[in-house]
């Protein structure tokens, strides 16, 4: 049964997409300037346009162009080709596009914000069988003025279509993005999504000194997209490491930049440059520690090979400090590439007591502490695990100290991934780890992204079966659910991109699931500037239909100390509450994600339960409250913030 599932979702992947042939379709618009016709953009030739009218009025945004296909395809993507003439006005910027049976009864595919220049967009989305596609511009990419045009519009189309299975978890909507979005962090105060991809929106090559960044934020609750360029903090973003902080800011060090430390702060929405680190690096990681601190190592990419010693950020002193009995040393993988690859994105949890475990890449694991100078200890091998650099390392119940552990190869790239899965136990910091191999992924994987969900179960998105950065030959579309209760992987329904070097996915406070990302190599084929929010299963019903979820009315404080009580009413009974801590993603790492699970104590629709009363467990930061009802339907979440004292 489990096998055949498997072969049905992977016939019903984004593997074969072709351009629709465009004979005898037909297209519709709102407004047309004589001379600059809609149909220019089916006739092949990209000096024609299509372009709103400018005289003797100028007609007012938004616009929209309907094509006709005249009969049913399984349509899966868009492409749009601006104008390639010597102007620009009129380029997409926000949009969204819509599909049709009728003509009557439309169902969104894709949202988002085209970046403003003359290359060919592609949007992809999940497969649907549409006879009319309809582009609807919100915005003209530029600001320039009420118009829109385009040269050239053509339809994907598939000859598979598989109707998604609600039980399997239904990706969505696809967002478009100004930029490729190589790093991600959910804010907390809003839910927004907020991207960066390095100096350039698709490419980071030849971006170090160049003191910029471009970003993005997507916002869930509008659907809208807005960009920024950061250039006071002086700090090409690219290739850095991230940890959300005790106040639940964005705290991102080197990179292209390689001393650099930028923090980002939702409230004033703003960036704010930070003291140099003592080390520079690029792909290192970092942790938040349960004081508050920051700790970071690693990250021979840039700024020079080997040495990269433990470092830890204070909040107090806003200064940086060497801890000279931190080596990186312990941790290296046997990468045939030396130190430069030897010591990438380590797999680091923040722990008791100022600790730190890191759990991979290498298959040997160690602790840090973080006191005075600092010091390692040795915590044992990941059992019968090689090295797994970009594998994934998710703390699934930090109550219990367990952490899943799926995937990567022993080399960067160039060499086949593992399908390895094993479940590590932690306890007292300094103590031997306890790892234990479980049932294995369906596919081997590497550079994919792993979340965990407030049921404690852990979503594995994407990756390939033998890495090389930037191609998306052996990407790996369908999608595997970890379930802690049987230590089993089960396939669910696959992605419509490659999401593979680059790319990252969060979990969001509706209990949805974003995936985005891949490439940023400039002309290359493999950029991928869009995310797909993945609903799971727990959202709906047996019959397909979307599941009545709990509502969290009140809570009795946001704002608590370890051990502290939480008082919550709820709209219905629900049996059980989570905490998840918010998320931030770059090179399939995200150090801030860990769940808590949570018994409560009931009386009728009020509900009582206790956080951890240790920081190492419920790290200071920003958390999401989950309540779930004894279907395992969760509320959206409510944010609370956890104090070490």
């Amino acid at each position: 049964m489990w096998r055949r599932l498997l072969s049905t979702l992977v016939a019903s992947a984004h593997l074969a997409v072709s351009q629709t042939d465009r004979t005898g379709w037909t297209v519709a618009v709102d407004s047309f300037q004589t001379g600059n016709e809609a149909t220019n953009v089916l006739d092949g030739n990209t000096a024609t346009i299509w372009h709103t009218q400018w005289t003797p009025v100028n007609v007012a945004l938004p616009h929209n162009i309907t094509i006709d296909m005249k009969k049913t395809y399984n349509v899966n993507g868009l492409t749009y080709l601006p104008r390639q003439d010597d102007y620009n006005n009129g380029n997409i910027g926000q949009h969204t596009i819509q599909v049709s049976l009728d003509g009557k009864t439309w169902t969104t595919t894709a949202i988002g914000t085209y970046i403003d220049d003359k290359s060919l967009k592609t949007t992809p989305w999940t497969t649907a069988q549409a006879r009319y596609v309809r582009l609807v511009a919100q915005t003209e990419a530029g600001g320039r003025g009420p118009w829109t045009s385009a040269a050239e519009i053509k339809i994907l189309s598939t000859a598979t279509y598989v109707k998604p299975l609600t039980n399997l978890g239904i990706w969505g909507t696809t967002v478009d993005f100004p930029i490729v979005p190589a790093a991600a962090a959910v804010l907390h105060d809003s839910g927004k999504v907020l991207m960066w991809s390095s100096y350039k929106p698709t490419d980071f090559n030849g971006g170090g000194g160049s003191g910029t960044t471009d970003t993005a934020t997507y916002d869930p609750a509008t659907g809208t997209v807005s960009q920024r360029i950061v250039t006071n903090t002086q700090h090409d973003m690219f290739c850095p490491g991230i940890s959300l902080d005790a106040s639940g800011r964005p705290f991102v060090t080197g990179g292209n930049d390689a001393a650099k430390l930028s923090i980002y702060d939702p409230n004033a929405n703003s960036w704010i440059a930070g003291p140099n680190m003592q080390i520079q690096r690029g792909y290192q990681a970092s942790a938040t520690l349960s004081d508050g601190r920051i700790f970071t190592i690693g990250g021979s990419w840039s700024g020079g090979e080997g040495n990269k010693n433990g470092e830890v950020w204070s909040p107090a002193t806003n200064t940086w400090t060497l801890l000279g009995g931190c080596p990186v040393a312990p941790m290296l993988t046997a990468d045939v590439r030396g130190a430069y690859r030897a010591d990438n994105h380590g797999w680091l949890f923040g722990w008791k007591s100022g600790s730190v475990f890191q759990a991979g890449p290498s298959k040997a694991m160690n602790w840090y502490t973080t006191s005075g100078p600092g010091a390692q200890k040795a915590a044992g091998l990941r059992s019968t695990d090689a090295d797994a650099m970009n594998g994934n390392a998710v703390m699934y119940d930090a109550a219990n100290g367990k952490i899943l552990t799926v995937g990567g190869a022993p080399n960067y790239q160039d060499n086949p991934a593992t399908s390895n899965a094993f479940i590590v136990t932690i306890g007292a910091p300094g103590t031997t780890a306890s790892p234990v191999k479980v049932g294995s992924m369906a596919n081997a994987r590497a550079f994919h992204n792993s979340v965990v969900m407030p049921d404690g179960k852990v979503l594995v998105v994407g990756g390939e079966s033998y890495p090389v950065p930037f191609s998306d030959d052996t990407s790996i579309f369908t999608s595997e659910l970890f379930n802690p209760a049987t230590s089993s992987f089960t396939p669910v329904n696959p992605i419509s991109v490659p999401r593979v070097y680059h790319s990252w996915a969060l979990l969001l406070p509706d209990a949805t699931i974003i995936s985005g990302g891949g490439g940023l190599c400039g002309a290359c084929a493999t950029n991928h500037p869009n995310a797909q929010i993945y609903s799971p299963a727990y959202l709906f019903n047996a019959d397909g239909s979307k599941a009545a979820r709990p509502v969290i009315n009140s809570v009795s404080s946001t704002n608590v100390v370890v051990g502290a009580k939480i008082t919550i009413t709820m709209n219905k009974a629900v049996t059980s509450f989570s905490l998840v801590r918010y998320g931030s993603a770059t090179h399939s790492v995200n150090t801030d994600q860990r769940r808590i699970p949570l018994t409560p104590t009931a009386s009728g629709l009020t509900y009582t339960v206790t956080v951890p009363s240790d920081s190492g467990v419920a790290l200071p930061g920003s958390w999401m409250l989950f309540a779930l009802d004894s279907a395992g339907v969760p509320s959206v979440a409510k944010t609370i913030l956890i104090r070490s004292s």
